[in-house]
């Protein structure tokens, strides 16, 4: 994703397809054209949960490793390749190699790219934001996380929206609890957000996640009544909200992954996978 005259982003060149070690499992859809529904719902057992975890600190980790690179003059396909080494050096499968064909090993998204930004020789600028999305796959669990980064000194706007996408992440947390609805976790969300005249993304969701990449659960950022699936203990999932600094309309490039706000304001995202608790949540994606 180079930049046009403009300075937004345009499609870049990707790099040399990357392998893993065949001595490390690879999901079911690897090799698929997409991956085999889920059946088995999206509660889990204590053992079950501990398995997720370790996905996730692996993630977690492979996130923090690569946000030590971020500085002016980085490409995100060598971000990319930091998250990789740091996965499979791990033991684990990066869970975006090969999903529906996406191409890489993470997700990276750049300014108003709002998801599914496809590692390549972008350059990223100094007041550039990045968004980080990993996955691993480890012993049959998937493990999901994302956060957003500033790349040097950026605007004072761009640092608030990360500031508050974050802190939106943290109040739609605080508002799982068993008996709710998921609709009370968008609920806090947008109440947030839009206390700045932020805009929150509607197409894309947080989902469960654990046998499954995506079980089929949706997640919703936004009040959104019509999404009344109870929380109960064991459940675990993703929250994910994705702010913008203007519209929440998008546009789809040609690649069929990049997603970008069609006004191209920036925007940013944070995510966890959790596991509902009787009294409340616990994140799994922790270093």
């Amino acid at each position: 994703m180079p930049k046009d005259s403009a300075g937004h982003l345009i499609p870049g060149r990707l790099p040399a397809p990357r392998t893993v070690p065949a001595a490390i499992p690879r999901p079911e859809y690897v090799g698929r054209v997409a991956p085999r529904p889920n059946t088995e719902g999206d509660r889990y057992s204590a053992a079950e949960v501990e398995r997720i975890r370790a996905a996730g600190r692996i993630a977690a980790g492979a996130i923090e490793a690569a946000s030590a690179a971020i500085v002016p003059g980085v490409t995100t396909a060598e971000l990319d390749r930091i998250v990789h080494e740091y996965v499979v050096g791990h033991g684990a499968y990066p869970s975006t190699l090969g999903y529906r064909g996406f191409p890489a090993s993470s997700c990276t998204s750049v300014n108003e790219v709002i998801c599914h930004g496809i590692p390549d020789d972008t350059v990223l600028d100094e007041g550039d934001l990045v968004n980080l999305d990993v996955t691993a796959y480890l012993d049959g669990m998937h493990g999901d996380t994302n956060a957003t980064f500033l790349v040097g000194d950026a605007p004072e706007e761009t640092r608030l929206l990360v500031e508050r996408t974050r802190e939106a992440l943290a109040r739609g947390i605080k508002a799982v609890a068993p008996g709710r609805q998921v609709n009370v976790i968008g609920r806090a969300i947008e109440a947030y957000a839009k206390r700045f005249g932020y805009g929150v993304v509607r197409d894309y969701t947080g989902h469960g996640v654990g046998r499954a990449f995506h079980t089929g659960l949706v997640i919703p950022h936004y009040d959104a009544p019509e999404h009344d699936t109870v929380i109960e203990p064991g459940m675990v999932f993703t929250i994910e909200p994705m702010l913008t600094l203007g519209t929440t309309d998008w546009d789809l490039w040609a690649d069929d992954w990049t997603v970008v706000t069609r006004d191209r304001s920036l925007t940013a995202q944070f995510e966890h996978t959790l596991v509902v608790t009787e009294r409340g949540t616990e994140i799994l994606t922790l270093p």
